[in-house]
């Protein structure tokens, strides 16, 4: 029989839970939610979720505060309150053990329409104990793109398939009607139908080894537990922003533009430091734009949490205990709180641009955590068409690229942004799988922000089509508005795309939907990491060994660092290196 999600009445003390119990619990809950994390990688179907990885996982308490999470994209975890209680709302007192309940819509506490939410409640005795939430971006939700996830759409209507909380699974049993829909609607249901299943195995994961901790601890004790691990977290928190300056700091960066326009979209935000809380206020923002990159509310603040999180020690937990310290404020009608029925499918842009501008004001209040801007999130290239025997292909390849650098270390390469825990696809699965050929996969010279601790180097994908025709879809940004430098670091360098070859090459823009013909190259250049600190102050020997490994030019070395050296040796010229560096000061 459906019943409410009520939590037991009676649950211990926290003076009277034991602080090693306590720990076991903690440390077997993050266990817990990786292995349902994992049994998404073993099970899915798609590149997208199986090797670039776009998914996430979470346990909620019987409230659907989050109390666990995967090391997965963290990005989307912030949105979890949000569409908790959409689901809560829709099927109070109609909620049965075997449930499974699916929901995308962005206005519904979703973030865009590919990302599918599924919860699946927990009971113990006739009463909902936990929940387990699994979020996969699915390769495609229908909608005039393939991908589902163009920037140039202009109203929600053109993205796809718009779910709101339904069950999927019931008491067990496949909502078979409910699958029907989703397989017509998109365009290749063996992996969309085929994801969703291995979100539903993981969930069943879950909650078998939740049910097994409910039956070691009973359910008081183990809702007793989640309640301290929530505590827990919002006190450490508290106790940390509580060493922060109080204050109110500022910071505006940019998108270069929301690609139906030329006009660049500011995103301003407002950090007020009081006692132990935050208030984080994003007026000034651009209003709602016509394009696709408008951000949800729920994304906003799970964005925004996700910064907060990032300036605070490793050791609190991740859980909505964090979330209790910081209030959000977005206007709304702004791109960061659009409304209805506004396009958001490229919304994760706008999300990066978030942490970013998050980034630069937490920079003012803890100078020695906070790194300079990465290469402003990854680029999104979609490339869809059909084979020669008519079935559809899609790739979408989600680049990730560099961070900036840090107060006391240089960026990194190739790799995942800090908001994401998402890989490169392999070249060698895009080409056995699609009719693409992967022209060049490498590092781009010169493209890091100088400074004392140099940012990482931008990343270059080149991609030849083998099929007669695609639709390309790319999503791109710095083009215009480089990753910014701290300390006085320098700029990174900006983004670029480009189709054909030779003298044929010409640029595109940072967001387009266009066709590709057989044989046609697509080239597109990641932004560098801004530098972090004085570029003269940077050990001349770390120069060198960078000109050395070809991540600089000599010319780079010289005017950006003050450094000579020697092409042919990789040697540092001391003499002159100290002239140079003299001539700067004079």
């Amino acid at each position: 029989m459906p019943q409410d999600s009520k939590p037991p009445s009676s649950k211990p003390a926290a003076a009277a839970l034991d602080p090693i119990t306590f720990a076991v619990v903690k440390n077997a809950m993050d266990a817990i939610v990786d292995e349902i994390a994992y049994t998404v990688i073993r099970t899915a179907k798609s590149e997208i979720v199986k090797d670039v990885m776009d998914y996430s996982a979470a346990i909620c308490d019987a409230r659907g505060e989050m109390v666990a999470q995967a090391k997965t994209i963290a990005q989307h975890l912030g949105a979890i309150p949000e569409a908790m209680a959409s689901v809560q709302a829709r099927w109070a007192g109609r909620i049965a053990p075997g449930d499974a309940i699916i929901l995308n819509d962005p206005y519904l506490g979703g973030m865009h329409l590919p990302d599918i939410f599924m919860f699946h409640p927990v009971f113990h005795e006739g009463a909902v104990l936990a929940w387990i939430v699994v979020i996969c971006h699915h390769t495609d939700v229908g909608g005039r793109v393939p991908g589902s996830n163009a920037a140039d759409s202009t109203e929600i209507f053109q993205e796809g398939l718009r779910l709101p909380p339904l069950k999927l699974f019931e008491a067990g049993r496949i909502n078979e009607t409910l699958e029907a829909v989703i397989a017509i609607n998109v365009r290749v249901p063996d992996r969309v139908l085929g994801d969703l299943h291995a979100q539903h195995a993981a969930c069943q994961v879950g909650a078998r080894e939740i049910g097994r901790m409910i039956q070691r601890y009973g359910g008081a004790g183990f809702s007793g537990y989640l309640d301290a691990l929530l505590d827990y977290a919002e006190r450490m928190t508290r106790e940390e922003i509580r060493t922060w300056p109080d204050g109110t700091y500022r910071f505006t960066d940019h998108i270069d533009s929301d690609g139906l326009s030329d006009a660049p979209v500011p995103l301003s935000v407002a950090i007020t430091v009081a006692g132990d809380q935050l208030t984080v206020d994003w007026a000034g923002s651009s209003p709602q734009v016509r394009a696709a990159i408008n951000s949800t509310l729920s994304y906003t603040k799970s964005n925004t949490f996700l910064s907060v999180r990032c300036a605070l020690k490793g050791d609190i937990p991740n859980n909505a205990g964090v979330f209790r310290a910081i209030t959000v404020t977005a206007p709304e009608g702004s791109v960061l709180n659009p409304q209805p029925p506004a396009a958001v499918a490229a919304r994760a842009l706008t999300g990066y641009r978030v942490m970013d501008t998050m980034f630069g004001a937490l920079a003012q209040i803890v100078p020695d955590v906070m790194p300079a801007a990465g290469e402003g999130g990854n680029t999104v290239v979609c490339i869809a068409g059909r084979k020669p025997d008519r079935s559809p292909f899609i790739v979408v390849d989600m680049i990730s690229g560099c961070w900036g650098g840090r107060p006391d270390q240089d960026g990194i390469e190739a790799i995942t942004n800090p908001s994401q825990n998402l890989s490169n696809a392999p070249v060698e699965v895009m080409e056995r799988t699609h009719p693409v050929r992967i022209e060049s996969y490498a590092l781009v010279p010169d493209s890091c922000g100088a400074g004392r601790w140099r940012g990482g180097l931008g990343l270059e994908r080149s991609y030849r089509l083998l099929a007669d025709e695609a639709v390309l879809q790319l999503r791109a940004d710095r083009v215009l508005y480089a990753p910014y430098g701290l300390d006085g670091g320098g700029t990174g360098g900006p983004a670029g795309n480009w189709l054909g070859e030779g003298a044929a090459r010409r640029a595109l823009p940072g967001k387009v939907t266009m066709e590709m013909r057989r044989g046609e190259v697509l080239t597109h250049h990641q932004a560098g990491g801004g530098g972090h600190g004085d570029p003269f102050a940077r050990d001349p020997e770390r120069v060198a060994h960078d000109v050395w490994n070809g991540k600089v030019s000599v010319e780079f070395a010289r005017t950006r660092h003050g450094v000579a050296v020697d092409a042919a040796t990789g040697t540092v010229d001391a003499a002159e290196t100290t002239r140079l560096r003299e001539a700067r000061n004079s």
